[in-house]
């Protein structure tokens, strides 16, 4: 059925972050890449750099050359780095500046995301905690605990995840491996006791029930333990369980937020494009079923059930993002992202414009059932994407440019002399 028109508070041809926006959204599709120049600059100056801890994001597969995770543009809007040496888009640096470039025309000077002092610690076995717990930015970080998918056996991958091709690319580069729940509760407790963070998310490939469940408790109890808390505001990242009554063993050890991420409304192209989830976990019925089971365990805002946006039609995915807003169920329709290694590598995510105007209507929708963004910022750690963007723009939250810092240029220290 054809998508009825909207209006938006603010037209994307009078905003300036609105404009920034839509560039946002390009450079996710588009990618980056950086001049040689800038790339040389940017080794000299302190920067969050990527860490393959569950996929590779760049549009192209990187071993051995590190690239940094994100930038800020001037308003203050955040982006993730995306590598891709066929975009239109680079980064140069010119007179002291990193610039962002498109089609040989700068257009603003940008600045490099901080690097977390925690990013420089160890845990107490040796390994660096950025391998354990990323920064996700606005106070979130993410321990992707399990770097490989049981589907992969059965030859049963999302088409559109790259998991397990991450995993077999940068294992040995990275040294990625299965964080234990001791480590876990180490990288929280620094980045925690550093002021960057007040939420985590535990997520990783999809395991046997039993053995996630058991070690969703563990890494619950070690954090616990570590800051001397109960509520330590952590979302769990589950597959549906069989047994529903571990969604309430989730609750009882301490999480204060779960997810089971659909993935696809439409059910037919659910089991296409998610032939493991679809025969496993009960289906796309049964994913249903404990979604809504959750949201009366946790409560109205405390779940939350993405969908992988541009794989199907845009009403298929509104009408998926209306059935959870009407359950108390936090969606956020990310970008997909045709990641090398996948199913669907080489193919194309709809264009820009599409992407914006998803994300608004579905925070029309859910900002219509009452869901608040608070209940988005705990139920999610997708801080980068396109809908917290637009949350924030429309409920007029503020941006704070270049990271809280005045818009000048990133300090590059001179180069040694040889």
């Amino acid at each position: 059925m054809p998508i009825p028109p909207i209006k938006l508070e603010k037209a994307p041809s009078n905003s300036a972050l609105y404009k920034e926006l839509l560039i946002k959204a390009d450079l996710s599709i588009d990618g980056i890449d950086i001049a040689p120049e800038a790339s040389q600059a940017l080794g000299r100056i302190k920067h969050q750099e990527q860490v393959h801890s569950g996929f590779e994001m760049d549009l192209e597969t990187h071993v051995g050359r590190e690239h940094p995770s994100g930038f800020y543009l001037p308003s203050g809007l955040k982006t993730s780095f995306r590598w891709s040496r066929r975009s239109r888009y680079s980064i140069v640096h010119e007179g002291g500046e990193f610039l962002l470039s498109r089609r040989g025309e700068n257009l603003f000077p940008i600045r490099f995301f901080e690097q977390p002092k925690y990013y420089n610690l160890k845990s107490s076995d040796g390994i660096p905690l950025k391998n354990i717990a990323t920064f996700v930015h606005d106070s979130n970080i993410s321990v992707f605990y399990s770097n490989e998918c049981n589907y992969k056996e059965k030859g049963e991958d999302c088409l559109f995840c790259n998991v397990n091709a991450t995993k077999d690319t940068y294992a040995e580069s990275e040294g990625i491996a299965w964080k234990t729940a001791r480590q876990a509760a180490e990288a929280v407790q620094a980045a925690y006791a550093e002021g960057i963070a007040d939420h985590v998310t535990i997520t990783g490939g999809i395991i046997s029930e039993r053995r996630e469940i058991e070690y969703y408790q563990d890494v619950a109890e070690a954090i616990q333990a570590r800051l001397g808390v109960r509520d330590f505001n952590g979302t769990a990242v589950i597959a549906a369980p069989l047994d529903l009554t571990n969604i309430d063993r989730l609750k009882e050890v301490g999480y204060r937020t779960i997810a089971l991420n659909i993935e696809l409304w439409s059910k037919d192209m659910y089991a296409a494009i998610c032939p493991g989830k679809a025969r496993n976990s009960g289906g796309w019925d049964h994913w249903l079923k404990a979604i809504e089971y959750a949201a009366r365990v946790f409560g109205f805002g405390k779940v939350r059930s993405n969908i992988v946006a541009g794989l199907e039609p845009k009403p298929y995915t509104l009408e998926g993002v209306q059935w959870f807003a009407d359950h108390g169920v936090v969606c956020l329709p990310g970008a997909w992202c045709p990641n090398p290694g996948s199913g669907l590598e080489g193919h194309r995510t709809p264009e820009p414009a599409w992407h914006l105007d998803l994300a608004e209507r579905a925070f029309r929708i859910q900002k219509k059932a009452g869901i608040t963004f608070e209940q988005v910022h705990d139920a999610s750690n997708n801080d980068l994407g396109l809908a917290k963007d637009i949350w924030k723009i429309e409920e007029g939250r503020p941006f704070l440019p270049y990271g809280g810092k005045p818009p000048q240029a990133q300090a590059v220290t001179e180069a040694p002399v040889a």
